[in-house]
């Protein structure tokens, strides 16, 4: 008869394993299973030709590809289907490109192409260049928010095809900025991958949405779906300064935000516009008390005036939690703890509206909002809408 530790070690073995033909497979259910063929080609060759592209016509790499890769990111979640979701065996595929009506938590890339929505607009969201072509808007100029230091990444990086962004790599926002290709900064990443709760991000595996280095509690549905069923994004209660001598945003291994918070991640491209000035900064970055000269991230909302009536969360303008990560999504709001973050008002992919905001921002009119009353701005600003 087993001790009760040992039982419990091996209960707890059999449902971090899956076996498969008596090979084990990567831990928990939310790592990549099925065929490695599904993925991976040995010699990029079938019947004496190179092998056809991965799943859809959006996989613009005719190979081969790094890590043995069938093809790119956008072969798997950039299909353009009718679906937000696709199952392919035992997966389930999250597409961040698709013409489906409900959109996953990122928002659409095919808000940029007209593929869905009001119309093509580079304004929509960040243009991926395999997917959606360059900026032509922001093509060679220094990118919104930008840090503006000569010796700094973040100054220009659409100045030629080699710089426009991608899903990841050095360009890119998933995996290891660093690494030389998209594919390579996600070496391992599915299959070690950590759904749920993820507050000690040391890998890309272990990170928010393959973020590196971004704390926060995933949804299984990739979804905000409701006040009950949403992500939980990591912030803090005051924003970082700027510069490098005070944030450390460049560890061992890759670019990363110091504090794992979803608004430093998005500064490490657009500082400017978020962390605290300093001497090292261009002198237009945030304050650090009202009145602000950029709208506050990773800041507390105030347990006061009309900050004070946000209680009841909502997913058109989402909170992150201060402290530590929680363990399952609430529909709380608490002031003067829950912070407004970049993903409070913007999308990451992009969305149908200008600047990838979450609503229309011409409609947000101070003391008369009509049928806007109540949305956008005013889940926060909760006394100015009428």
């Amino acid at each position: 008869m087993l001790s009760k530790s040992v039982e419990s070690f091996f209960l707890g073995l059999s449902v971090l394993m899956l076996v498969v033909g008596g090979v084990a497979i990567e831990q928990s259910f939310a790592v990549i299973r099925g065929d490695c063929s599904n993925c991976h080609t040995m010699h990029n060759s079938q019947n004496g030709q190179p092998m056809a592209t991965y799943y859809s016509a959006n996989q613009t790499s005719s190979g081969p590809n790094d890590l043995l890769t069938r093809g790119t990111c956008l072969g798997c979640h950039a299909q353009g289907g009718s679906s937000e979701i696709i199952t392919i065996g035992p997966d389930r595929i999250p597409q961040v490109y698709h013409n489906a009506a409900e959109d996953l938590a990122g928002g659409n890339f095919a808000y940029i192409t007209g593929a869905k929505g009001d119309g093509a607009s580079d304004n929509k969201g960040h243009n991926i260049i395999e997917l959606t072509g360059k900026d032509e808007t922001l093509d060679g100029v220094v990118i919104p928010g930008g840090i503006k230091q000569s010796f700094h990444d973040a100054y220009i990086i659409y100045g030629s095809q080699s710089q426009h962004l991608t899903c990841a790599g050095p360009n890119g926002c998933h995996g290891i900025r660093p690494a030389s290709s998209p594919i390579k900064s996600l070496q391992g990443a599915h299959h070690g991958n950590v759904d749920g709760k993820l507050d000690n991000p040391t890998t890309v595996a272990t990170s928010y949405r393959f973020l590196f280095g971004v704390k926060g509690l995933e949804s299984p549905n990739w979804k905000n779906e409701s006040p009950t069923a949403h992500n939980e994004y990591f912030g803090r209660t005051t924003p970082v300064k700027l510069g490098c001598s005070d944030i450390s945003c460049h560890g061992s291994q890759s670019v990363r935000p110091p504090d794992g918070t979803m608004s430093q991640f998005c500064a490490t491209c657009h500082g400017n516009f978020h962390t605290l000035s300093t001497s090292t900064s261009d002198g237009v970055g945030a304050v650090a008390s009202s009145p602000f000269i950029r709208h506050p991230t990773d800041w507390a909302l105030p347990n006061e005036r009309e900050y004070a009536a946000y209680t009841n969360y909502s997913v058109e303008a989402p909170v992150a939690r201060t402290g530590s990560v929680p363990d399952a999504p609430s529909s709380t709001v608490t002031p003067g703890s829950d912070a407004v973050m970049c993903l409070s008002c913007h999308y990451a992919h992009a969305s149908n509206y200008d600047d990838m905001l979450r609503w229309d921002y011409s409609k947000m009119v101070a003391g008369n909002a009509g049928s806007a009353a109540g949305t956008g701005c005013f889940v926060c600003h909760t006394t100015k809408d009428d």
